[in-house]
């Protein structure tokens, strides 16, 4: 995969051999005869959708899943052929465009049936489509009885064809199992009946990344792994997590130093107020580009190995650190935002935990004017 040439000095570097090894290890969990479908929407949760796609497809992932039309577009226009679920909510005005980019949609309203029953009524061979299961999440899905009365009825259009059934999972890694036995069960009933019915599906899932580990029963036809493709899990401290490499590091350098005296001010409303005389490095790198304003006179950085405290109100376009104790430092030295430097590390979890919120969100918030660079050794 070539390296995307950038003078920016902030980038985010994207390990291809890392998502190769976390593809690895989720293999290592599949039961026998399930396959891997790779949820890449949300721009592969800020990692860029088309290298990952193909980087995963090389692997031998044969199907990838985003969730809107847009994202399925984009990956056509690259050049990816496998077949490409759209997980997300679809609208009327949509159906044409997902036929004739050869996008598989999950129907969870059944009221759109007869405009996609007469958008593929000229087509030679009926066209895929999923049937999602609302089972707990309480977003999307069909009713276990809604879903058992549309096959019973008849009603499915001969121009369409159930290729998959699915539901999704509201607390795979919660701290408890309740709520995922239960709606594993009531999936399974769905199966279940279905099977009673003579109808064969030949894709079956359920399985988010927590479920894979936890709940090999969810297994099916395929599991849909998201953040542990990327390095990252949520599971409970009691669960032993497969082994997992973080892809993306984050990085930017010094763009100017400045002494401050004792009493001297940082950034907008005067949030930090130095107590000693303060050596000051500032970075270009703010919220425009995802480095997320709660982490003011909270988060930390490496900068020759070393920690430096974010200080002042994180700017749009700029953030500065205390980098008094690292005498050293000087315009243009690397700092590490998300990644290993030295003996050191930080985490998107790390930068999580400092903002309150997971690891999903740090990733998919790095914005699109960061520079990806891609390097697969």
């Amino acid at each position: 995969m070539p390296t995307i040439s950038t003078s920016s000095p902030t980038y985010a570097t994207v390990d291809l051999s890392a998502l190769t090894h976390n593809l690895t290890q989720l293999r290592r969990l599949l039961s026998p005869g399930c396959e891997i479908m790779a949820v890449i929407k949300a721009n592969a949760y800020g990692h860029g959708a088309v290298e990952v796609a193909r980087s995963l497809i090389a692997q031998g992932v044969t199907r990838v899943a985003v969730v809107s039309l847009d994202e399925g577009i984009a990956l056509r226009a690259a050049g990816i052929t496998v077949p490409i679920v759209m997980l997300g909510p679809l609208f009327t005005e949509q159906l044409h465009d997902i036929i004739s980019h050869r996008l598989t949609p999950v129907i969870s309203d059944r009221a759109l049936l007869p405009t996609l029953a007469q958008a593929t009524t000229s087509l030679t061979t009926p066209y895929p489509i999923h049937l999602k299961v609302e089972t707990g999440m309480g977003r999307l899905g069909l009713a276990t009885d809604e879903l058992l009365n549309l096959i019973d009825s008849d009603q499915l259009p001969a121009s369409l064809k159930i290729e998959g059934l699915m539901t999704h999972f509201a607390d795979s890694d919660g701290p408890t199992t309740v709520q995922t036995e239960h709606q594993l069960a009531l999936f399974q009933s769905v199966v279940n009946g279905i099977t009673a019915r003579g109808l064969s599906i030949p894709l079956i899932h359920a399985a988010n990344s927590g479920a894979a580990v936890r709940y090999p029963r969810s297994h099916y036809s395929l599991i849909r792994p998201g953040i542990m493709l990327y390095g990252y899990h949520t599971l409970p401290t009691s669960i032993p997590a497969p082994d997992l490499k973080p892809v993306l590091s984050l990085r930017s350098c010094i763009a100017q130093m400045r002494t401050i005296p004792t009493g001297g001010t940082i950034s907008y409303n005067a949030t930090f107020m130095a107590k000693r005389p303060t050596r000051v490095a500032v970075l270009p790198i703010g919220y425009a580009d995802g480095f997320n304003r709660r982490l003011s006179n909270r988060g930390e950085v490496l900068v020759h190995g070393r920690r430096a405290k974010l200080i002042g109100l994180v700017c749009m376009d700029m953030v500065m650190i205390d980098v008094t104790e690292i005498p050293d430092a000087a315009v243009g030295d690397e700092v590490i935002l998300i990644g290993r430097q030295g003996t050191d590390q930080i985490t998107a979890a790390d930068l999580a935990e400092w903002t309150g919120t997971i690891a999903y969100e740090t990733l998919c918030a790095i914005g699109p004017r960061i520079p990806r660079r891609y390097r697969n050794v």
